[in-house]
């Protein structure tokens, strides 16, 4: 079957390929895609699902999906499956009552209907709310409260969470449970193509944000903003047409957006998924060469913990041939080490929920050791003094919003103060703080809440972690200021050890020693404990509790008995 007239030919349609194909062609040309690159004008009615996804993916027999499960077990959908599929679930749903700016709960793992039902709802016009199915019923309640969720899709493994989630809304599930549509249904049913219905300027997702330091935000984007917007996303992945691309992510969480639905089915890539229950490096390295992967994203803690592994040398990285890093910044020492092994650097990148990629290393071009790269195309980064808001070379990363960023949120829905707060001066506020070259390199410091002044130094927790994940016996490490009489705060350190170390004087004594070697006298580590590391369900480290935990320990005058410090050490004072 050919490419229906109606969506093949239409100016969005041509706009958007356009723009992409632009920014393939300039792969490792970073200053010419500045240059030349543009957003796309896709006019006032746009929805991705049907003016991009379905005007390349009807008729087209490419695998669009590929799903393997720990047990060997793989589903493989073709495009053309996917845009018949879609139009089969939208037009149940739509049966159901589900119309165009109903907010749609979307609670699933990584299976074939998450993605179905993505592309479903977008083409309904109504809005997808991404929700991880780590969250307990009082997170729910919270979500189905805020986001007025009039939809829930389910598996029946979460279904009885919502017996506790009050709430008149249709309740959709993967699989049975009482009193819920059966989402089998939806495949007896004759689907027919959808038309676009939607404003460019309509909303398409909700995310609530991870929470790393306060109450989750709601965040809305708009049928341009993440689907036009992740076209830099694409363009820092190196992905292009016929790719297959993995990234190791969580649905329910705006990174798995990113890279597990947008940029590669923009390039129009294979989606490849390995779903596990137990990490296992050896496993997953193995799937990647089965696969040909080509382009291979994954979070700071699994690429720390593939090290730990058998990379299996130059053979071992099969057919790769970009490797990547997002969520938090990646450590040199774990960028070295895969190098070595697999002759490809890890590339950075940087973004947030609220917007698409923002700063990124790019394929082919220079990389410099802790840099996270330069602003991507058509995103306007700057970097400005938190006191002043004036233009610096280091200081928080923003959005001049002059200049209208085609990938930033509409806002925070139902909290005008932290609105306000995010859009002051002219400018989106990131809330991190980095420092930038003369070659327009932007490395990354810290959350502006993270970053702490011990002995009248600034410190950045991410240059002292760097430091300590280069030791053996550390796995991970979370570096906070510890109140202190003298100094204001020193700088201490919660480790995670790896396998075989144990959590004693002599190992504390170690990584001390190996910090005051690598650091500077007043960024030396003083204090450390072997503690597990609090996260947030998307697994990002939440240093606002440990510096609570220290913050309390000090308000009621005791020493935390667990750790150690540097002057217990006395053989320490001789090194430098």
């Amino acid at each position: 079957m050919a490419p229906s007239a109606t969506t093949a030919s239409s100016p969005s349609t041509t706009a958007y390929r356009e723009a992409r194909d632009t920014l393939v062609s300039l792969a490792g040309r970073h200053d010419d895609a500045v240059r030349e690159f543009r957003w796309p004008d896709v006019g006032e009615r746009f929805n991705w699902a049907i003016d991009w996804f379905d005007a390349f993916a009807r008729g087209n027999d490419a695998t669009g999906l590929w799903i393997v499960e720990e047990d060997g077990a793989e589903q493989k959908l073709t495009f053309d499956d996917l845009v018949r599929r879609s139009d089969q679930v939208a037009t149940w749903l739509e049966s159901l009552g589900v119309g165009k700016g109903d907010r749609v709960l979307l609670m699933l793992g990584n299976q074939v209907e998450l993605w179905e039902t993505m592309l479903a709802v977008f083409k309904l016009g109504a809005i997808v709310m991404p929700t991880t199915a780590a969250l307990g019923p009082a997170d729910l309640r919270d979500r189905v409260d805020r986001g007025g969720a009039r939809v829930v899709v389910a598996g029946e493994g979460d279904a009885a969470k919502f017996d506790e989630v009050p709430g008149d809304y249709v309740r959709v599930v993967v699989g049975s449970a009482d009193g819920w549509h059966s989402f089998a249904d939806a495949y007896a049913v004759e689907g027919h193509p959808f038309e676009t219905t939607t404003a460019a300027t309509d909303p398409l997702l909700l995310y609530f944000t991870s929470g790393t330091t306060s109450k989750p935000k709601l965040v809305e984007h708009t049928q341009v903003s993440y689907p036009v917007g992740h076209l830099s996303t694409m363009y820092w992945i190196g992905v292009r047409p016929g790719d297959v691309h993995l990234a190791i992510s969580s649905p329910g969480w705006a990174k798995h957006a990113w890279s597990c639905f947008f940029a590669p089915w923009i390039a129009e890539a294979t989606i490849f998924v390995y779903n596990y229950t137990r990490f296992d490096a050896a496993a997953l390295l193995e799937q990647i060469r089965r696969a040909k992967v080509t382009t291979f994203c994954a979070p700071p803690t699994v690429w720390r913990m593939l090290i730990q592994s058998d990379l299996g040398g130059a053979e071992g990285k099969g057919a790769l041939r970009e490797l990547l890093a997002a969520g938090e910044p990646l450590n040199p020492e774990v960028i070295s080490q895969v190098e070595k092994a697999w002759g490809l650097p890890i590339r950075d990148g940087y973004g947030q929920t609220e917007t698409t990629l923002q700063v990124g290393n790019i394929a082919g071009e220079p990389l410099k050791p802790g840099s996270m790269g330069r602003p991507m195309p058509g995103v306007p980064v700057a970097l400005v003094d938190p006191l002043t808001n004036e233009p610096a070379d280091e200081g928080e990363i923003v959005l001049d919003l002059s200049q209208h960023p085609v990938n930033l949120m509409t806002g925070y829905l139902g909290d005008d103060e932290r609105q306000a707060e995010a859009m002051a001066g002219g400018y989106y506020h990131t809330g991190d703080v980095a420092q930038r070259d003369e070659d327009g390199y932007i490395t990354y410091i810290g959350r502006t809440d993270d970053v702490f002044k011990a002995s009248d130094y600034k410190v950045s927790p991410f240059e002292l972690e760097s430091v300590l994940i280069e030791h053996p016996a550390v796995a991970e490490a979370a570096v906070v200021p510890a109140p202190d009489p003298t100094r204001l705060a020193v700088p201490k350190a919660y480790v995670a050890l790896t396998a075989g170390h144990e959590p004693d004087a002599d190992t504390a004594k170690d990584i001390l020693g190996y910090a005051r070697e690598h650091l500077a006298p007043y960024l030396r580590v003083r204090r450390i404990e072997f503690f597990e590391l609090p996260k947030t369900i998307s697994g990002k480290i939440r240093r606002v509790e440990l510096r609570d935990r220290e913050q309390r320990a000090s308000d009621e005058g005791r020493s935390i008995s667990q750790e150690f410090r540097d002057d217990q050490f006395p053989e320490l004072r001789s090194q430098r």
